[in-house]
């Protein structure tokens, strides 16, 4: 069972981001590996320290996992954003530590090179998930296949062919960084940067692995299963770490990114979690009311038609719209009142319709119109 994220950083809950960041380098100096050699523990306590870390310095994850904990941070999705799923390798977790603290010096702080070297993060795959309203409306599991770079089979992603060793750099001489010194008015700069010579690898490969040509990667597929929480929209997306592609010759891999394409539903118009669908009546049922039949997501819902009622007047099913995403509850359906004029009369119908002519009303504006829904539009749309 994971332990709580404030208790892994030992901060409390109400800690604000720079309070956070410190605590968290505190604990990623102290378990270190070039800290703790062959230590598996302080690896996992690494891992563990920047796993939190990256959910409470997010407000969107950090607000997932004060509500629903580890399992909702899990399965968070998010317009702009992506759940979070930890991390698979110790490479993943130390990638972090390096963009939050720098990529190359680290012998400054711990005496050794050992991990200084830089390794190519293998790039972000993305697929598109098709939904109906009703996977919306329940949610759903979706098993995907795909081509993703992996580890070469023939080399183990090592790029090199079996039996042989790489060589030091001779251009950086292992570190995977060279200085640069730059003179200028205000006097010397270093700069410190990754060896153009072998990126930054620290090493070179002489015999390359003949089936990846020293990438260290091949082509090949991959099932994955994806939970879909209801509620989500189109342009929503799950963020699935280390899913990705794999880095060049054994670097940590990017990630899956599965953004959400919601299929258009003939019967509804979507506004968020609330549904609007156009009823069509009759002269004869507007007039003298009725009570109709509409559809929802799922099944069939009766509406009661009043006597009199105008086109644009509005019928408000609470609860038959789609669960929203963010906190609980259930969105409505809308049901908009369209009186339909016949194009064609048959004789019987227009002989009526000439009487009623006869002894009807001049026709007057009803606030019950176009008025009407627009007042119902602002107030909930927009």
């Amino acid at each position: 069972m994971k332990r709580d994220y404030y208790e892994i950083l030992g901060v409390g809950r109400d800690a604000d981001e720079g309070t956070i960041k410190r605590a968290y380098r505190q604990a990623a100096l102290k378990f270190h590996p070039d800290r703790n050699p062959d230590d598996s523990e302080a690896e996992e306590r690494f891992k563990e320290a920047t796993e939190a870390y990256e959910v409470l310095r997010d407000p969107e994850l950090r607000g997932l996992y004060d509500r629903y904990g580890h399992d909702g941070v899990k399965a968070g999705v998010r317009g702009g954003g992506g759940g979070f799923g930890g991390f698979s390798t110790f490479d993943e977790a130390l990638n972090i530590f390096m963009r939050e603290f720098g990529g190359f010096g680290f012998q400054d702080i711990f005496g050794s090179g050992r991990r200084g070297r830089a390794r190519t993060r293998g790039s972000d795959v993305k697929i598109r998930i098709a939904l109906t309203l009703e996977d919306v409306l329940k949610g759903v599991t979706k098993t995907v296949r795909m081509p993703v770079l992996d580890n070469c089979e023939e080399c183990n992603g090592t790029g090199m062919r079996s039996g042989v060793q790489p060589t030091s750099c001779p251009q950086c001489g292992g570190s995977g960084e060279v200085q640069q010194v730059q003179r200028s008015l205000f006097g010397q700069f270093v700069r410190v940067g990754p060896c153009s010579n072998c990126g930054g690898e620290g090493r070179v490969i002489s015999d390359p692995c003949g089936t990846c040509n020293g990438e260290g990667r091949s082509r090949s597929e991959k099932s994955f299963e994806l939970d879909i929480p209801p509620g989500v929209d189109s342009d929503d997306y799950l963020t699935l770490r280390g899913q990705g592609n794999v880095g060049r010759r054994g670097g940590p891999r990017g990630d899956l990114l599965a953004v959400i394409t919601v299929e258009p539903d003939e019967r509804f118009t979507r506004r968020g979690a609330d549904l609007i669908y156009d009823l069509p009546v009759t002269f004869s049922q507007a007039a003298m009311g009725t009570t109709i039949d509409v559809p929802t997501v799922t099944k069939s819902a009766k509406v009661k038609v009043p006597a009199g009622v105008q086109t644009g007047h509005v019928i408000q099913l609470r609860g038959k719209g789609l669960p929203h995403l963010r906190r609980g509850g259930t969105g409505d359906l809308f049901v908009r009142v369209v009186v339909v004029t016949p194009k064609d009369l048959t004789p019987e119908q227009r002989q009526l319709f000439e009487t009623l002519a006869e002894i009807e009303s001049p026709a007057e504006q009803s606030e019950d119109g176009a008025g009407f829904w627009q007042k119902v539009r602002e107030a909930f749309f927009d």
